[in-house]
């Protein structure tokens, strides 16, 4: 992100599929200031069939406009887990599902513009 500041004006913004969502959301728990917003797909809420390993712990200190694209049949948590999960950050916060989607997201269809359309009214709410 400090690189690209060199390189970009403008808003910036972090993402990830998966694990590389999850450190995303770590990162800007912890230096809230790097990312104007965050797109996160497939947020990984827990190990498949392994509930009580949660990985939202952070969540409480993530200050930064987010949003979550997320399949349906997603063994990592479903929609109604994930949806109590956001609720637990301060900030600004848009799930998007993906019906028929998986943690591939393969089998679903969706937009990437209006998704990507989402992370901007978000950040700039």
């Amino acid at each position: 992100m400090a690189a690209m500041r060199d390189i970009a004006s403008g808003q910036q913004f972090l993402g990830g599929h998966s694990y590389g969502g999850r450190q995303a959301t770590v990162l800007a728990s912890d230096e809230p200031d790097l990312a104007h917003g965050l797109l996160l797909f497939s947020y990984p809420l827990h190990p498949p069939k392994k509930q009580s390993q949660g990985r939202t712990e952070h969540f409480p200190r993530l200050r930064v406009p987010s949003v979550f694209v997320h399949g349906t049949d997603d063994p990592f948590g479903s929609l109604d887990e994930l949806g109590s999960a956001l609720a637990l950050i301060p900030a600004p916060t848009k799930l998007i599902a993906i019906e028929g989607a998986r943690h591939d997201l393969k089998r679903g269809n969706f937009d990437l513009q209006s998704i990507v359309a989402a992370l901007l009214e978000q950040a700039c709410d």
